[in-house]
């Protein structure tokens, strides 16, 4: 009888001791159960990496962002995984790319940024793309001429841009506007250096309208040296203070900054 009590007292506590637990579990306040939250190093999805680091100035998935497309089988060809990891990993100067990998005082370990670039050639990549092509350098190879750039231009790039760069009437489907706005404008040319211009004359831009290195209205592509003239001719419409520069003085009581 004692041993029959004392069993009973034993599976009596052992209750009270689970329904304490159970009870704990559930008390106000206290998180619920949840999948581990990874570290910022831990993340290997292409998607969110892509996401989280690039989609804001590049755009989803890869498109309409206000910095160059991404989604460019031409551009991911042509640039190469060579070419890009350095770009993801220590960004791009006076150009508002900041440095991504860890070893340049970014976030992310050396594995992400290799996800990254090679997840945006699998994903927006086109194999064979170039095969049969001689496209330009990814980088000039010769000296750069700006009179001559200027020529190149014109036979090249006039159609859409008009002959001195400031915009023209568009043909076809070059802008939805009708109208291409001015590349050679000061404040346009000091927020884009010249390899970004390179990529751009190179690769083109997809859904602007604006075709490679091939695709121009001269039925020629542009030679290496051609792609190299017209990017010094464009950079040579940079100037020192570009934008609107207030006045060095002002009418007394009047703040250059503020008018009235």
């Amino acid at each position: 009888m004692k041993a029959r009590l004392q069993a009973a007292g034993v599976s009596i506590v052992a209750a009270l001791l689970l329904f304490v637990a159970e009870g704990c579990s559930h008390l106000p306040g206290k998180p619920g159960f949840r999948p581990e939250t990874l570290r910022p190093d831990q993340t290997v999805g292409f998607a969110i990496l892509y996401k989280n680091n690039c989609s804001a100035c590049h755009g989803d998935r890869g498109l309409n962002g206000p910095a160059l497309p991404l989604n460019n089988p031409v551009y991911l060809a042509w640039a190469g995984h060579d070419h890009m990891v350095p770009i993801v990993a220590s960004g791009v100067s006076l150009q508002s790319m900041h440095s991504f990998a860890q070893s340049s005082g970014g976030m992310l370990t050396d594995q992400q940024v290799e996800i990254i670039v090679n997840g945006m050639i699998a994903h927006w990549g086109k194999a064979g793309i170039l095969n049969g092509t001689n496209p330009p350098g990814y980088t000039a190879t010769t000296a750069p001429d700006v009179a001559d750039g200027n020529t190149a231009f014109e036979t090249h790039c006039a159609r859409c841009h008009g002959a001195d760069g400031t915009g023209a009437a568009a043909a076809g489907a070059v802008a939805k506007s009708g109208v291409v706005g001015s590349i050679v404008d000061p404040t346009y040319l000091s927020l884009i250096g010249n390899q970004a211009l390179r990529d751009i004359v190179v690769a083109g831009l997809p859904g602007e309208g604006m075709p490679d290195w091939r695709g121009d209205a001269s039925g020629k592509p542009m030679t290496d040296k051609q792609v190299t003239d017209v990017v010094a001719w464009l950079g040579s419409h940079r100037v020192q203070f570009p934008g609107q520069p207030f006045p060095d003085s002002a009418p007394a009581g009047q703040h250059p900054a503020k008018g009235n």
